[in-house]
C-alpha cells in the first residue's frame, strides 16, 4: 500500500498534468485574491463548463452570467412583504449563480480537497463516492471532475429525473437505491456494500459525518451573510435569526460562524413534517427534495440549534407551484409583488421555499418587527424541478386563478406557528442523542468522540478552526504543483 507521502506525490503529479490550481477558502470568501491570471482564463469559461479553472468560482460571489462573468459582491434577494407578511426583513443567499446550480460545489470541496492536500485520496488508484439525496452527489461528481478524480454518485430513486441526466453527463458512475428524500439508510447501506466489494479502491465521502462540509460554509458562507448584514442593516437593525432546513446540517455551519459574530442570534433548524426527526424523534417520507432525514447528521451541532421548525410538504409544493405558474404569477402582480422580483422567483427550488417558509414560520414565532433582519439560503433554482412542476399539472390538473388564491391564503398570509419547538438544554440533549442510533450502532463511531460533541467546550470550534491550516496546505500544495510561478 501507498504512503501518504507517496499518495501526495501521485495527487501533486496529476494536477501539475491537469493545470490544476486549488483555491483557497481565503479566496471564495474574497475572490479580489485570486490571481488576475485566473480571471483572464476565466473570461472564456462557461459558468457550467468542466474545467479545473471554475474552482475558483465556488464562491457566493459570481457574476450572474453564464459564461465569462467575474466576480462582484455576494449574491442575494429579499423576499417582499407581499409574500411574507411579516414585518421581519428576510434576505436569502442564492445559490444559483454557483457552477451545476447550486451551492453543494461547496459543501463538496472541503471533505475531498481536504484530503487531496493531506495524502489521504489518491485520484490515480481511488473513485470518491457521493452518498447523497441529490445535489451533494451533483456537486461531488463536478468536483471531482474538475480534480481529475473519478466519482460514484449514490441517490434516491425518486429524485427527479435532471439530476440522474445530469450526473450521466459528467460520467459519474450512478446506484439509485430505494425510496425517496428521506430513505438515508439505504443509501449508507449501498456504501457498506460497495465497500465491501471494492475496498480501497473507494472513499466514502458522507456529506452527513464529513466535517469539511460545514467548515466550508462556516468559513464562507457564514462571512457572506455577515457581509450582506453589513450592507444592508439599516440604524437600529440586528441579525436576529439564521433559518435552514437541516438536511445534512452542513449549511448550519454558517450559523457557527454567526453565533461567534453575533451571539443573540436564532438559529432555526427545519425538516419536512411528514418526517418529524427532530421534531417528535419521527419518520416517514417527505416531497421537499434536497433535505436528508430520519436521522441526525454527525457533523450537527444541537448545542447551537435554538428552534426546531415543521414544515409540511404541502405547503411547499403549493408555494412552488404558485411560483411557477402564470396564474399564480398574476395573482402575486395583483397583491403588489413587483415584477422584476416575479421574475426572480425561479430562482427558489424546492428546499428553498421550505427555507423561506422557516423564516415566516419563525419570525412570527418571535413576533419580529422592523429591525429584524432574517437570513437564510436559495440552495438552488427550480432548474433541477421542471419536471416536478409538469407532474403536478398532470395529477392535479392545470394551475388556475382559484389555485393561485388558495395557496397564497393558506400556505402564506395565514401560515402559522405549529409544529415548532423552542429548544431546552434536554430538548437538545434528547435530538443530540439520537446520533447513537445510526453513527455509534450503525455506522461504527465512536461514542467517546459523541460525548465529546455534547460534553466538551471546544470540540466544535476546533473543527471549524482547522480551515486555516487546511489554506496553509492548499498554498504548500499549490507551490509544488509549479503551476502558480507559470502564470
Amino acid at each position: 500500500m501507498a504512503t501518504k507521502n507517496q499518495v501526495l506525490e501521485n495527487t501533486i503529479k496529476r494536477c501539475r498534468e491537469r493545470n490544476i490550481i486549488i483555491p483557497t477558502y481565503e479566496q471564495m470568501r474574497d475572490p479580489d485574491k485570486i490571481p488576475q491570471a485566473i480571471k483572464d482564463d476565466l473570461k472564456d469559461i462557461g459558468l457550467w463548463d468542466l474545467n479545473p479553472r471554475n474552482l475558483f468560482r465556488i464562491t457566493w460571489k459570481n457574476e450572474p452570467v453564464k459564461k465569462g462573468g467575474g466576480f462582484g459582491g455576494v449574491n442575494y434577494l429579499e423576499i417582499p412583504r407581499q409574500i411574507s407578511g411579516v414585518k421581519a426583513r428576510i434576505i436569502m443567499l442564492i445559490g444559483k449563480y454557483f457552477p451545476t446550480g447550486a451551492h453543494k460545489v461547496g459543501a463538496t470541496f472541503g471533505p475531498l480537497v481536504s484530503r487531496l492536500i493531506h495524502g489521504d485520496f489518491d485520484p490515480t488508484t481511488q473513485k470518491a463516492v457521493w452518498p447523497s439525496t441529490g445535489n451533494y452527489c451533483r456537486g461531488g461528481a463536478y468536483d471531482s471532475y474538475l480534480l481529475a478524480c473519478d466519482s460514484i454518485a449514490i441517490l434516491p430513486e425518486g429524485m427527479s429525473k435532471e439530476r440522474f441526466e445530469w450526473l450521466k453527463k459528467v460520467g459519474a458512475e450512478i446506484f439509485a437505491t430505494p425510496g425517496c428524500e428521506s430513505n438515508v439508510k439505504e443509501i449508507y447501506d449501498k456504501c457498506h456494500e460497495l465497500k465491501k466489494e471494492r475496498g480501497d479502491k473507494i472513499v466514502i465521502l458522507n456529506q452527513f459525518d464529513e466535517i469539511g462540509n460545514a467548515i466550508w460554509h462556516y468559513a464562507v458562507t457564514g462571512t457572506a451573510m455577515e457581509e450582506v448584514f453589513n450592507k444592508e442593516k439599516k440604524a437600529g437593525q440586528r441579525m436576529s435569526a439564521l433559518c435552514l432546513t437541516q438536511g445534512s446540517a452542513g449549511t448550519l455551519g454558517s450559523g457557527e460562524y454567526l453565533k461567534t459574530r453575533f451571539p443573540k442570534i436564532k438559529v432555526c433548524a427545519a425538516e419536512a413534517l411528514q418526517c418529524p426527526t427532530l421534531l417528535y424523534n419521527g419518520y416517514g417520507g417527505h416531497r421537499i427534495e434536497g433535505i436528508g432525514d430520519k436521522h441526525v447528521p454527525w457533523i450537527h451541532n444541537l448545542k447551537n440549534t435554538d428552534m426546531v421548525v415543521d414544515i409540511d410538504d404541502e405547503a411547499t409544493i403549493a408555494v412552488m407551484r404558485l411560483f411557477n405558474k402564470k396564474a399564480g404569477h398574476k395573482f402575486l402582480q395583483g397583491i403588489g409583488v413587483k415584477q422584476d422580483f416575479i421574475d426572480k422567483l425561479e430562482l427558489l427550488g424546492i428546499s428553498s421555499i421550505a427555507n423561506m417558509l422557516t423564516c415566516i414560520k419563525a419570525a412570527k414565532y418571535y413576533e419580529m418587527n422592523e429591525n429584524d433582519i432574517v437570513f437564510s439560503l436559495c440552495t438552488d433554482s427550480m432548474e433541477m424541478y421542471q419536471s416536478r412542476v409538469s407532474e403536478y399539472d398532470s395529477k392535479d390538473g392545470e394551475y388556475t386563478d382559484k389555485n393561485a388564491a388558495v395557496h397564497y391564503g393558506k400556505y402564506l398570509e395565514n401560515l402559522g406557528t405549529d409544529y415548532m419547538l423552542e429548544t431546552s438544554y434536554y430538548d437538545r440533549k434528547r435530538m443530540h442523542n439520537l446520533k447513537y442510533f445510526t453513527w455509534v450502532e450503525q455506522q461504527g463511531k465512536d461514542v467517546k468522540e459523541l460525548n465529546d460533541q455534547w460534553y466538551q467546550e471546544d470540540y466544535w470550534q476546533k473543527q471549524f478552526d482547522s480551515v486555516k491550516e487546511w489554506d496553509e496546505k492548499i498554498n504548500e500544495f499549490n507551490e509544488r504543483t509549479g503551476l502558480l510561478k507559470k502564470l
